[in-house]
């Protein structure tokens, strides 16, 4: 997520997806791949490094404060490695534009998305 001023009222609205170890390494992994790619448009791999971003800082939220995923996998019965990934419009539309991204991914990640 790019820097915003505070109390921007345009700031785009952060949607949590709650994704396993297995699930944020494969989308880690597709991201990295598209960046590679030379062809790929300046403002979308801007988006896609956000994304990397914030898998990163998901883990850390995790380490620092680990009681409000906690009480979330227990309610849901999700296991210990599912953490809430925290996604922009502009950053999920990128990933869901990815012509690569693996269809466990894509359904996971779709709006309406149950996880």
């Amino acid at each position: 997520m790019s820097a915003l001023p505070a109390g921007d009222a345009a700031a785009p609205i952060l949607v949590p997806h709650w994704l396993d170890a297995a699930a944020r390494e494969l989308l880690a992994d597709t991201v990295r791949t598209a960046l590679a790619d030379r062809s790929l448009h300046p403002v979308s791999a801007v988006h896609l490094q956000d994304v990397l971003t914030e898998l990163h800082v998901a883990a850390a939220r995790e380490a620092v404060w680990p009681a409000s995923t906690a009480r979330v996998r227990l309610a849901t019965g999700w296991d210990a490695d599912v953490l809430p990934v925290r996604l922009s419009p502009a950053e999920l539309t990128g990933v869901l534009g990815l012509a690569g991204l693996p269809e466990p991914l894509r359904t996971l990640l779709a709006p309406g998305s149950r996880r």
